[in-house]
């Protein structure tokens, strides 16, 4: 009987490896369309993200660029809010580019 419950707990942490992050990215980021990369500012608050989309749109990176920055700010100050940067013109987040790569500004607003 004691063979057995060492048995199930062994079949019972087998499957733990199916839900460990993979090279630190998690299984959410590596289901992500575009890669992306974050630089903090001097003040670690400010972060931008840089994504490596081509031509895309904003709305089809958003998710690439939200997703790290999201992990940023809840891992160093414990919440995941951020204030994007707003183009004035379009209502929807700031950007540049350089080449293929879209720059993205936030702030982490999380205390």
């Amino acid at each position: 009987m004691r063979w057995l419950a060492v048995g199930i707990v062994l079949v019972s942490f087998s499957g733990c490896s199916l839900i460990r992050p993979q090279d630190g990215e998690g299984v959410a980021a590596s289901a992500l369309p575009y890669q992306a990369s974050i630089d903090r500012g001097e003040d670690r608050r400010d972060v931008s993200v840089l994504v490596r989309a081509g031509g895309a749109s904003v709305d089809e990176v958003r998710e690439s660029a939200r997703f790290p920055v999201t992990r940023y700010c809840l891992s160093t100050f414990g919440g995941s809010d951020a204030d994007w940067t707003i183009d004035p013109e379009t209502g929807d987040w700031a950007f540049s580019r350089d080449g293929e790569t879209m720059i993205f500004t936030a702030r982490c607003t999380t205390r």
